[in-house]
C-alpha cells in the first residue's frame, strides 16, 4: 500500500508541475494540466481514507493538498460583490460569428445584438466578429458602433473589406487614440490592441484568440465516440497546446513593450491549469480570482466544465467584479465581464 501512495505522491507532483514547463520545451507536457483536477480529488480521498485508518503515509497525500491550494483558488471562488460597482466595465465575447443559432436552429437570431447593445459596458471585445455592410441585420459595426455610441478598432482575419469579412473587434465607449494588430493565423485566432483614453489616464485593451482547441465536441457526446477519436483528440490538444504557447511569445513581448496599464481578455483556449495561464499570472491579476464567485465555466458546449475565456488586468488595475453570463447563449461561448477600479 505504501508503494502505491508514494507513486500516486510522486505522480500528482509530476501533474502539478507540468503547468511550469512549456510545451515547446517539452513534447506533449500540456496534456498533463488536464489531469489536475482527478489527481487533486484522488489526494482528498486518499487523505480521508488514511486519515480515518491512523496511517503516517497520509502526510502524502497532505502535502500535494497543501501544494495544490493555487489550483482550488483558480478553480472555485467565493467573493464579495457588488451589484453595480462604479469603474471600467469590460466585456468579452466569442460571438461564433453572431450565427451561431443559425447553425443549431435554422434561423438567424438578432437578439444577440439587442442583449449586446443594452449591456452597460465601457469596453466590448469580440473573437470571431462578423461584419456584413450589405446586409443591414448583419451590419456589426454600425449596430454595436456606430447605433451604440460606440469607437471601434476591427482588424479583419479573412474576407472583403467592403462587403463580408470576420475577426477581432474592440468597441470603446471612450476614445481611441491608438490601434494595432500583434497576429494572426489567417484562419480565425490573433491578437489586437487599442488605447482608450480613461479619466484621463490610457488604458491599453488586448482583445486575445489564442489557437482552437479544436476538439469536436458532438463526437465526445458517447463513449463510442470517445473510443472511436481519443487518439486523435490528443494530438489536437498537443498541437493547439503548442500553438498557443509560441503565440504567447509574441503577445508577452507585445505586453512587456506597453506603456500603459493593460486589460487582456479573450478567449484563450486554455483552462487555468495551463502553462499559458500560469505565465500570464506571473504579472497580471485573474478577474475570476479576485472577483468571481462559483466555478465560473465559458464553454456553451458538451463540455460545459469549461473556463476557456479569461480577463487578466496589470496590477494597478483593481477587480470589483466578474461574472459569466450563462443566461446568453447565442454563441458556443459565453459573455464574460468585469469591472475594474484604476489605482491612483
Amino acid at each position: 500500500m505504501k508503494y502505491l501512495i508514494g507513486f500516486i505522491f510522486s505522480c500528482t507532483l509530476l501533474v502539478f508541475g507540468s503547468v511550469y514547463v512549456s510545451p515547446e520545451d517539452f513534447p506533449y507536457v500540456g496534456l498533463l494540466p488536464f489531469f489536475i483536477p482527478v489527481v487533486y480529488l484522488l489526494n482528498v480521498f486518499l487523505f480521508l481514507l488514511l486519515i480515518l485508518s491512523w496511517k503516517r503515509t497520509a502526510i502524502l497525500p497532505l502535502i500535494v493538498l497543501i501544494l495544490g491550494y493555487r489550483f482550488v483558488q483558480i478553480t472555485f471562488q467565493l467573493n464579495p460583490s457588488e451589484d453595480n460597482p462604479q469603474g471600467l466595465r469590460v466585456l468579452t465575447y466569442n460571438s461564433h460569428l453572431f450565427d451561431y443559432k443559425t447553425r443549431t436552429e435554422g434561423k438567424f437570431d438578432p437578439s444577440v445584438y439587442t442583449w449586446l447593445q443594452d449591456f452597460p459596458a465601457d469596453v466590448k471585445v469580440f473573437q470571431e466578429f462578423y461584419q456584413d455592410y450589405t446586409t443591414p441585420s448583419r451590419n456589426s459595426i454600425k449596430i454595436l458602433g456606430q447605433d451604440s455610441g460606440m469607437e471601434h478598432s476591427y482588424q479583419i482575419i479573412e474576407g472583403n473589406a467592403k462587403r463580408r469579412s470576420y475577426g477581432m473587434a474592440i468597441f470603446s465607449k471612450f476614445p481611441i487614440v491608438n490601434e494595432g494588430k500583434i497576429f494572426d493565423n489567417n484562419r480565425a485566432n490573433g491578437a489586437i490592441f487599442a488605447d482608450i483614453i480613461y479619466e484621463s489616464d490610457t488604458v491599453r485593451i488586448y482583445n486575445v484568440h489564442l489557437e482552437s482547441m479544436q476538439i469536436n465536441s458532438e463526437v465526445l457526446e458517447n463513449i463510442d465516440g470517445v473510443k472511436e477519436n481519443y487518439r486523435q483528440t490528443l494530438g489536437k490538444l498537443h498541437r493547439g497546446s503548442l500553438a498557443r504557447s509560441k503565440q504567447l511569445k509574441l503577445l508577452e513581448e507585445h505586453l512587456s513593450n506597453s506603456p500603459y496599464p493593460v486589460i487582456i481578455l479573450g478567449d484563450f483556449n486554455e483552462l487555468p491549469y495551463s502553462n499559458t495561464y500560469f505565465r500570464l499570472s506571473k504579472n497580471y491579476v485573474n478577474a475570476f480570482e479576485i472577483a468571481g464567485n462559483g466555478f465560473g465555466f465559458t464553454y456553451n458546449r458538451i463540455l460545459f466544465f469549461l473556463r476557456i475565456d479569461h480577463i487578466f488586468a496589470s496590477p494597478d488595475l483593481k477587480p470589483l467584479q466578474f461574472k459569466t453570463h450563462r443566461e446568453v447563449d447565442y454563441s458556443d461561448h459565453y459573455p464574460v465581464s468585469a469591472t475594474f477600479e484604476l489605482s491612483n
